[in-house]
């Protein structure tokens, strides 16, 4: 009866146009459990997901050929989680893809060459869009070998630090699509090479040459292109006051412009700035001089002004309530970790820009009740509120939040003194989907039970260090928020494997965070991954009752485990050989594993293929043999070696305790 169903099940399957079944594909696109699933309904299913499929993101170099032959239709190809890709790799993808493949990203791939760069060039003639980032050992030949890429439109070369005006100019010359380019610390690029880039690429739209060697002398080519839209100047000490009075010719396209970290800038420059950008909607002005009236009212000059980021600038009051009263249109404002915010300024500006979507007010020491006041009755649309360690802020003011900011998505409050009531009062907030509550001491369940019951929407939740929650609270967020993707539990030391059985039921959690929880057991694990097969990051640092026993089912089922923090935990050899058996696994943190011995971390070490970063004790270098260290290496894994002392604190003495009756 089980196989003529099955028969009878696949004919009408049959029935089902390629097309229909795509769009049921296109609708399960976020969920890669489910695309999975489909797959394996029949093998008309497994074929029609196979051609529909045009992003692939391989953990594991060594399996692209059979993967590439599975997914004929690939576009997008990201390998930056594939340390180890050589030229021979390149050329076989080129092979392979050929004219199908768009875009290529290499951001944190290792081995090739301007040989391999060359290959892909050639064989894949519809590249638009290549990232190369963080290839510091990547030449001008590699340059070169990009150049012939005649249809790139999009281009990364971050911290391509031995790149020179010499390969930009190629670039320039041969890619003249180009629409954007990222040069963010390219040491070796000055005025020459951005100046090729200004002339011969006519539609740059996107041009980052943040920290890098330019002057004023590139900024007239620069401005003249018809088409920029966003300039990042961020940390280039060669611009100051007087290269920016170029700007006074007019960009009549630039709509955001990045000024961070330039120490030569002061308000002058910025006038500047406002006489020829009419058009400007963003502008990033982070550790800049004081924002005094002055500056403030040349921003009056730009009328579509709608985002202005000044974090870690010194604020004047006056200099607020000039941006409340010139900037007419603003949508979104950060004063993270600005000095000089006071109730003053910030109550006039918000009471100016009622509009406003986004607001970070982040380490402003000096505001109250009061400003919460006038942000709550004025911004009742705002989107996101973040204000990490507003020390002044009393209990009541996070009431108001609840009572006037429904449409709240992202809140972040951390290390602030809110209680179960501010609490209870923001859960009316049924939009939210990020809530930071960490180092919270008056929230216990009772707050947090509100959250989970009228917050459904929420996938990321951080309770760091509020040491009020235990399992009852925990419980009612699983049960209310079946989205949750991330949720950090670190030394909420009243929890216990109560909670994570609670949490096994939340399918989709990517990012699990426990550290520092003595009551949690490889019982409370084994359920997480018997439930949560999308755990992609966990960390168990100090959960003194996780041991061997916790590794197996994790092997075992949590197959798409790819980062994991071992420190201080009761696991041995037996439970780390166990976890390398994890083909996804990149990420291990194992320092002070009282079980491990070097043998038994070698075979580790050997066995975990996909690895490319351990943090390991300093004390375990000298026993592992330098053959396999540079064999571990050769695979592309980098070594991060520790000299860290044990730690000894309330809870270590508790697990030496516990070690101590076990035996």
């Amino acid at each position: 009866m089980k196989k003529q169903f099955s028969m009878a099940a696949s004919g009408i399957f049959d029935l089902l146009s390629e097309e229909i079944l795509f769009t049921i594909l296109d609708s399960l696109e976020s969920n890669p459990v489910d695309k999975k699933s489909f797959s394996l309904v029949c093998k008309s299913f497994y074929l029609v997901e196979s051609r529909h499929r045009k992003t692939l993101k391989p953990l594991r170099s060594e399996l692209l050929p059979a993967i590439l032959n599975r997914y004929p239709s690939i576009k997008r190809l990201v390998l930056s989680s594939c340390p180890m890709i050589t030229d021979n790799s390149l050329t076989s993808i080129s092979l392979v893809c050929r004219s199908n493949l768009l875009s290529i990203d290499l951001s944190r791939s290792s081995f090739f060459s301007h040989v391999g760069i060359s290959n892909l060039v050639s064989n894949c003639s519809s590249l638009v869009e290549i990232d190369l980032s963080n290839r510091t050992e990547l030449t001008d030949y590699a340059a070169a070998a990009i150049s012939r890429a005649r249809n790139l439109e999009r281009l990364w070369l971050v911290r391509c630090k031995m790149i020179t005006d010499l390969g930009i100019g190629c670039i320039a010359v041969g890619c003249r699509k180009l629409k954007l380019i990222n040069l963010k610390w390219c040491l070796g690029v000055s005025d020459l090479g951005v100046t090729l880039i200004a002339v011969k690429c006519k539609e740059v739209r996107n041009l980052d040459l943040s920290n890098t060697q330019i002057t004023k002398k590139c900024l007239p080519p620069i401005l003249q292109l018809k088409y920029l839209e966003e300039l990042v100047l961020a940390g280039c000490l060669g611009i100051d006051d007087e290269g920016l009075t170029t700007l006074k010719q007019g960009s009549k396209s630039l709509q955001t412009l990045d000024m961070s970290y330039c120490p030569n800038v002061s308000q002058d420059g910025l006038s500047s700035i406002s006489n020829g950008a009419a058009c400007l909607r963003r502008l990033i002005l982070a550790q800049f001089t004081p924002v005094t009236h002055a500056l403030a009212d040349s921003l009056q000059k730009l009328p579509k002004l709608q985002s202005i980021i000044l974090e870690g600038c010194h604020v004047t009051s006056s200099g607020l309530k000039a941006i409340g009263s010139c900037c007419v249109s603003l949508k979104e404002l950060s004063l993270s970790k600005c000095s000089g915010v006071t109730d003053e300024g910030l109550s006039f500006l918000v009471a100016k820009h009622k509009g406003l979507k986004k607001l970070d007010i982040t380490c402003c020491r000096k505001i109250t009740h009061v400003s919460i006041a006038s942000i709550t009755s004025s911004c009742i649309y705002l989107s996101s509120l973040r204000m990490e360690s507003c020390d002044m802020v009393p209990e009541e003011s996070f009431i108001l939040i609840g009572q006037s900011c429904h449409f709240l998505e992202e809140l972040d409050v951390t290390d602030n003194e809110i209680n179960d009531e501010g609490l209870k009062s923001i859960s009316k907030c049924s939009s939210l989907s990020s809530l930071k509550i960490g180092i919270c001491f008056n929230i216990t369940d009772k707050g947090l039970i509100h959250v989970g019951m009228c917050c459904p929407k929420l996938q990321e939740l951080d309770l760091y260090r509020s040491i009020g929650i235990t399992d009852s609270a925990v419980a009612a967020i699983a049960r209310g928020c079946p989205n949750l993707q991330m949720i950090n539990l670190a030394y909420c030391t009243e929890i216990s494997d109560n909670s994570l059985r609670s949490l096994s039921k939340c399918s989709r959690l990517t990012a699990l965070e426990i550290r520092g929880c003595p009551r949690v057991s490889s019982v409370g694990l084994s359920a997480i991954a018997l439930g949560c097969k999308q755990i992609t990051k966990l960390d168990i640092k100090k959960c003194y009752n996780v041991n061997d026993a916790g590794m197996l089912p994790l092997a075992r089922l949590s197959q798409n485990l790819q980062q994991i923090n071992l420190s201080y935990c009761s696991v041995t050899d037996v439970g780390l050989l166990a976890l390398a058996s994890i083909s996804c696994l990149q990420n291990m943190t194992i320092l002070h594993l009282r079980g491990l011995t070097a043998n038994g971390l070698a075979a580790a070490l050997l066995a975990c293929e996909g690895l490319t970063k351990v943090k390991l004790l300093a004390s375990f270098k000298s026993f592992l043999s330098q053959p396999l260290i540079e064999h571990i290496e050769a695979r592309g894994c980098t070594f991060q070696w520790r000299d860290k002392p044990f730690q000894v604190d309330v809870d270590s003495m508790n697990w030496k305790q516990h070690s101590e009756d076990i035996i």
